[in-house]
């Protein structure tokens, strides 16, 4: 091995790799929706508590084996900095600890702490020619130096390239000042050699040698760097994905969030064959109302109904499809397959019919306005897809027991009734274990408008 005398290529090229990473680092925190950008927050401080734990870890490793370690001078005779240099630390670190677990910390004091961590270490590596009472060259073959790549290592539990980078930099930039600190402090002789034999079996200084472990630390952070900046656009997609999933929820059924969400690929022409129960529900007389009363008063109505039916269907497993003004359309079994379908039906009809008739009582009881809420079921097999154009999509289903739950709503404005099902649905929730909650009345070959052949129906309220 011979001496390095001017900087090989991965060096020359690490300030416009530096540069990349850094501007990388900074687009993708800029373009980050704020409510990503929390969520990305909560984690790196989660990091950072994590962090310092294994800070604390270290430095009491450090304190162990220098404890344990052989002195060769007394106490009285020499200065020891090793001790308070870990003593420093360890209160650094107890208070970094703690204010991890109170606040976010802010970069700078991040940065300090990489100074901090990096001088400890070097300290610590330059206080072996005190303790032995060798020259300082015989540091420069500590194997202790390989703890500052777990300094480096630490800052990539953070997902941030330029925590990495500037723990790499001091590293590198601290054991430069080490070599320097060698070949200079006795000028009359710097101990240079240019000998591999001569370095490796005496305190002699090589600075290829040197060089080579300036190169490894800078290439093992370089390496980290971009993986880290990788690994950083799947934590940020896989957030952004996590955080369009709640918000998708919201628009969407849940089971049809999920699918959108996990779905390779959404589109056009591809539908779900599957049995399933179709609800739908809707005020009667709701437009004369609205057309008589305030807009404010109207919507407040609307809101208030949507709230107390909506929850009652997803807490029997059921998805809402669509909203129709003040028409509701769910799905039992249609966006997930379940062997319940028709039961949840009904159970979610007796307990809006229940929940309907108190709401209207409080409506009317608060002096105002308010109209009864009619429902229907029927059950069958549907197809259960995504329609639309490329651009827009909609997930909806299709089928005989669709059309025939929207007539039969209608249906009770004929009869006078709250609540219909058709018989199908019914027998089917009797054997998925269904009990209605009041007695029924059966309604065999109804003429419904719209549907061709009589319906046997079941009145359920």
């Amino acid at each position: 091995m011979s001496e390095i005398t001017q900087l090989p290529r991965p060096l020359e090229r690490w300030p416009g790799l530096v540069g990349q990473l850094l501007a990388a680092d900074a687009t993708t925190r800029g373009r980050l929706p704020e409510r990503v950008r929390r969520q990305v927050t909560r984690q790196q401080d989660a990091t950072e508590r994590l962090i310092g734990w294994m800070q604390l870890a270290v430095v009491l490793v450090f304190g162990v084996l220098y404890w344990l370690s052989p002195k060769t001078f007394e106490a009285h005779d020499t200065f020891q900095p090793v001790p308070y240099a870990l003593a420093a630390y360890l209160g650094f670190t107890l208070i970094r600890l703690s204010a991890s677990y109170r606040t976010h910390l802010a970069d700078w004091f991040l940065y300090l702490s990489i100074a901090i961590d990096m001088t400890l270490l070097f300290v610590l590596i330059w206080s072996f020619h005190l303790q032995y009472e060798q020259p300082p060259s015989f540091y420069l073959k500590a194997p202790t130096l390989l703890y500052v790549f777990i300094f480096i290592a630490l800052r990539a539990l953070r997902f941030e390239a330029r925590f990495v980078l500037a723990a790499g930099l001091t590293a590198a930039a601290g054991w430069g000042l080490m070599v320097l600190y060698v070949v200079t402090v006795n000028p009359e002789d710097p101990m240079i050699t240019r000998n591999y034999v001569t370095y490796m079996t005496s305190n002699a200084v090589l600075l290829g040698a040197e060089f080579d472990k300036i190169i490894s630390i800078l290439t093992v952070t370089g390496i980290l760097a971009l993986a880290i900046r990788r690994a950083r656009t799947l934590l940020v997609s896989s957030v952004a994905e996590s955080a369009a999933a709640r918000d998708l929820s919201r628009f969407f059924s849940p089971e049809v969030a999920d699918k959108i969400v996990h779905s390779e690929e959404i589109g056009v022409g591809a539908g779900e064959s599957r049995d399933a129960a179709i609800l739908n529900l809707d005020l009667r007389g709701f437009t004369p109302l609205a057309e008589r009363c305030p807009p404010d008063a109207v919507m407040r109505l609307l809101a208030e109904y949507q709230a107390e039916m909506v929850p009652i269907v997803r807490k029997h497993s059921g998805s809402i499809d669509k909203f129709l003004g003040d028409g509701i359309m769910a799905t039992f079994g249609a966006s997930a397959g379940t062997d319940s379908y028709a039961a949840d039906a009904l159970r979610a009809l007796d307990e809006i019919m229940a929940a309907a008739a108190a709401w209207q009582a409080r409506v009317e009881a608060d002096g105002r306005p308010c109209v009864p809420v009619n429902a229907a079921v029927a059950a069958g097999r549907v197809v259960f897809g995504a329609v639309g154009e490329q651009d827009r999509l909609e997930y909806t289903v299709i089928g005989e027991a669709v059309n025939l739950s929207a007539k039969l709503e209608k249906h009770n404005a004929v009869l006078g009734s709250r609540a219909l099902a058709t018989r199908h649905a019914y027998d089917t929730a009797r054997q998925q274990g269904y009990r209605p909650a009041e007695p029924i009345r059966e309604l065999p070959g109804a003429r419904i408008e719209g549907v061709r052949q009589p319906v046997d129906l079941v009145r359920m309220a």
